[in-house]
């Protein structure tokens, strides 16, 4: 049927076909950062629009939490349905009038309806985060090299991108609900415009077919994903990155400002510099990881994790600041050198994808609000000591990700 398709209407060569795709894709997750960090850097309104305290903040968060892990296990069997191009569209649409709902309600200090639209914004980040994963497994095998960490740092660019808007639109006063309605618009507009480009490289003749390992089922199901080892220590090791990156994306501007008491403007900027510097470390991570592999590259960036989060919490200001340089880069590498692990199999990688990314977001699930019940007790700043421990504890972990070649066959 492609073929038929191919001899009847001419296609573009396949590298046009394929730098479009790579382009979307790219563009697709500088949209999917931008969309959550426009609402995290406005977290110091948020909680004094609500009265929250850190646990009722922590509470609030998880409902955005519970809606990304609820809609990701789905992914797999909604793209599978409709193919990751409508998927990605329905995801984003969900997710930019989610956030706009919840700007409205926050606003208007209706915490119920702030809670629905946090919750739809989450369902639709989710699936909205493996479509993207998925897509770029394609280009990065019909490219024949590793590029996972080039489009998690143009995630990060737009984390950092939105958090500078957030800056100044938090030094300005601007109100939160003009600020995520004019955000969600314009990054609702692109992402639909841009996915329009998704499942064409699967069409073209140079793009290699999904060759299954011997002596494995040709369609894996999602079941036997989640009973393999290798798979599930992957995913903690991923959870672990996440747990990582995601606190600091919801409490490092809060804790800077309640416990280093900094201005808002000066918190937000913390975020921002933190965001930056991860977007540094994924740039730059490709080289590193072809150079020294995976295992080598992932325990020297959580060993610098767990110093920068040390340095933030017992550092005087400056030092702070600097630790927020050095947290920033340990965390870059590990969530997306976990999404290239997952699909080291391409015939597994949709089922490998799904469970990892389930695993891994399950740290937004149980990270705000045990964080806000630790914040309670010892203060936020203090909490985000919990992060150290997790990152730790992934440095043991780290060998579950070793490249395929050094891979014992029965892990597959």
């Amino acid at each position: 049927m492609a073929a038929d398709r191919r001899a009847t209407a001419p296609t573009p060569p396949d590298d046009a076909v394929a730098r479009r795709v790579s382009r979307s894709v790219a563009v697709l997750f500088v949209l999917n950062g931008a969309a959550f960090a426009t609402f995290a850097a406005r977290l110091p309104d948020v909680k004094n629009m609500l009265h929250l305290s850190a646990a009722g903040l922590g509470l609030f968060l998880l409902a955005g939490s519970i809606g990304s892990v609820s809609g990701l296990p789905l992914a797999g069997w909604v793209i599978s349905r409709i193919g990751t191009r409508a998927t990605v569209r329905v995801a984003a649409t969900a997710a930019v009038c989610g956030y706009a709902v919840a700007g409205f309600a926050i606003t208007a200090h209706l915490l119920w309806l702030a809670v629905i639209g946090l919750l739809v914004a989450g369902m639709g980040i989710g699936p909205w985060d493996v479509t993207m994963n998925l897509e770029g497994t394609v280009v990065e095998r019909h490219e024949g090299r590793s590029i996972m960490p080039r489009y998690h740092a143009m995630f990060s660019g737009g984390t950092v991108l939105a958090a500078l808007i957030g800056v100044a639109a938090t030094g300005l006063h601007v109100p939160l609900w003009a600020h995520l309605t004019a955000a969600m618009a314009i990054i609702g507009t692109l992402a639909l415009t841009y996915s329009r480009n998704f499942e064409l490289l699967s069409d073209t003749p140079e793009m290699p077919e999904a060759t299954p390992v011997p002596d494995t089922p040709r369609a894996p199901s999602h079941r036997s994903a989640w009973t393999d080892p290798r798979v599930l220590l992957i995913g903690v090791v991923t959870l672990v990155a996440g747990f990582t990156e995601g606190s600091a994306n919801d409490w490092l501007s809060l804790g800077f400002v309640e416990g280093h008491g900094v201005p808002k403007w000066a918190g937000v900027l913390a975020f921002a510099t933190f965001l930056t510097c991860m977007t540094g470390g994924r740039l730059l991570g490709t080289g590193l990881l072809d150079r020294y592999g995976r295992v080598p590259t992932l325990r020297v960036c959580f060993a610098l994790a767990v110093l920068g989060c040390l340095m933030v919490v017992f550092g005087t200001t400056p030092l702070a600041y600097a630790g927020v340089v050095v947290w920033g880069v340990g965390v870059s590498l590990g969530f997306p050198v976990g999404m290239s692990a997952a699909a080291d199999d391409p015939a597994r990688a949709h089922a490998r994808i799904s469970v990892i990314s389930t695993i891994a977001y399950t740290a937004f699930l149980a990270g705000p609000p045990l964080l806000g019940l630790l914040g309670e007790h010892v203060g936020v700043l203090h909490a985000l000591l919990a992060v150290g421990a997790a990152a730790t504890l992934a440095l043991f972990l780290v060998p579950a990700v070793r490249e395929p070649a050094a891979t014992d066959v029965t892990a597959q």
